[in-house]
């Protein structure tokens, strides 16, 4: 790599509007900055900024924002003297410097090159770039070099090269003093819900707490930002993929923050944070979302069959583990009834010693308040399942008849329930039980079978389906 020796002021980096009365706006004249986020990476800026104009006909350079702006959803209004600011021409500059940059502009042109003869004595040698393919090529006189142990040194930057990424507006302007404010969306802005879920011991109560972690790769940073968030599926029409960053998996922390203020949006939920923060650019950023204490819950263990076991013979499916899943009401009358945007629920539940020990995960949907959440802790060590088919026929027509042992055993130190759930398909009937079933829906029949500690429980049934 070549260290850039760049010969000019500070008058170069504005040389696109040198000719021509012009202003300029850095994040020093900010006043005040809005984020709101959505969960598909984007993210709405609100970046307000008061400056000293000219009156009439100008161009403003406006830097510091996003570099990942979508400049098509810009917006420019003047909040101190509505109407008093028209935008006759906008661009979006992004072409930025650097040194493979600045070496690519200046292919063709003259360059000097310092310390060209040895490593002590600035030499100064006249040179003229050839090629920076593969490396750069300079022609001295009537030689050709191919690299060179000092200094590049460029008389000037580039008319279109910028330092920072800016909106270039030409503006007709009737007032000195304004407040501008500057509305874009921008991608790079990601957030998600993370939920910290403790199970009692008895596994029939469990705090939670949600947790927003945010990731900003968007290519600036907001300081002292007041930040929304929107939940909810918004629909946006698709350009290109996003490049969105994995935020840092949610340590264990106890929310002792005041909780955002949730309210209804068009068609989403829209939450408000308690307290201004600042969104650094590459930072991954966990703020308090919600929490819920003493929450009634139920654990479920479930054992499920497959559609396909009506239709042809299977053999013994041997020693399955059953499934454990977290049942819980979003009520208000259970200590939430917050609308949960989607993400990831973590349960902890304490050991012997009682420390607090992972015992599974699972997504949840965007969920509103009233609705039933429904976790996959994961499968049981002490609970197995075992299913032989007994017999089956093929009656006329699609006419199949099974029938079925199911033996459900519990290791464990307590009594259990376990839900046998039987996806039926086509036409069904069971013919025999030895217990009864619920018809949870078409397709769907539940043997809800006890079953002792250290024991065994067995199901029995035919059915014929119609298909």
């Amino acid at each position: 790599m070549y260290r850039i020796a760049l010969l000019c002021t500070a008058m170069c980096c504005g040389a696109a509007l040198a000719q021509q009365e012009q202003a300029a706006s850095t994040l020093s004249d900010q006043t005040d900055v809005a984020v709101t986020a959505y969960n598909n990476g984007l993210a709405l800026v609100r970046d307000t900024r008061k400056l000293s104009l000219p009156e009439g006909e100008f161009d403003l350079q406006f830097m510091d924002v996003a570099q990942q702006i979508r400049p098509e959803t810009v917006s420019l209004q003047s909040a101190s003297a509505p109407g008093s600011v028209g935008i006759l021409e906008q661009n979006y500059e992004y072409d930025l410097i650097s040194p493979s940059k600045l070496m690519e502009k200046y292919v063709g042109k003259t360059v000097w090159l310092e310390n060209f003869h040895n490593d002590i004595n600035l030499d100064r040698v006249e040179a003229e770039l050839l090629s920076v393919n593969e490396g750069a090529v300079y022609k001295v006189g009537d030689e050709i070099f191919l690299g060179h142990p000092g200094n590049v040194v460029l008389p000037e930057i580039p008319e279109n090269l910028i330092a920072k990424p800016s909106l270039i507006w030409k503006l007709s302007n009737s007032q000195t003093d304004q407040t501008l404010e500057v509305t874009y969306l921008t991608n790079g802005v990601s957030w998600k819900a993370d939920y910290v879920v403790t199970l009692a011991k008895d596994d029939t109560s469990l705090d939670v707490a949600g947790w927003v972690t945010m990731n900003n790769q968007s290519g600036a940073t907001y300081t002292n930002a007041k930040l929304k968030l929107v939940a909810g599926d918004v629909n946006v029409v698709q350009q290109q993929p996003e490049r969105l960053a994995r935020g840092r998996q949610l340590a264990m922390m106890e929310v002792v923050a005041d909780m955002p203020q949730e309210e209804s949006f068009a068609e989403y939920h829209l939450y408000t944070m308690p307290r201004r923060t600042t969104i650094k650019q590459n930072q991954s950023k966990q703020l308090a979302l919600l929490n819920g204490t003493g929450v009634t819950c139920e654990k479920k263990y479930e054992y499920r069959g497959q559609e396909y076991f009506y239709s042809q013979q299977i053999p013994p499916t041997g020693e399955e583990h059953v499934g454990v899943f977290l049942k819980f009401e979003n009520e208000e009358a259970n200590a939430l009834g917050i609308p949960l945007p989607a993400g990831v629920m973590r349960i902890y539940q304490e050991d012997s010693e009682g420390m607090l020990q992972f015992a599974g995960e699972d997504n949840i949907k965007h969920t509103p308040k009233d609705e039933t959440v429904t976790l996959r802790m994961g499968d049981a060590f002490d609970v197995i399942g075992e299913r032989v088919q007994t017999d089956f026929k093929v009656f006329g027509g699609n006419v199949h008849e099974s029938a079925y042992e199911i033996s459900i055993r519990n290791h464990k130190e307590q009594d259990i329930v376990v839900d046998i759930v039987e996806p039926m398909p086509g036409d069904w009937e069971i013919v025999t039980a030895s217990q009864d079933h619920e018809k949870k829906d078409a397709r769907t029949a539940i043997f809800h079978v006890s079953v002792p500690k250290d024991g065994e429980a067995k199901v029995t049934y035919r059915v014929r389906v119609r298909f």
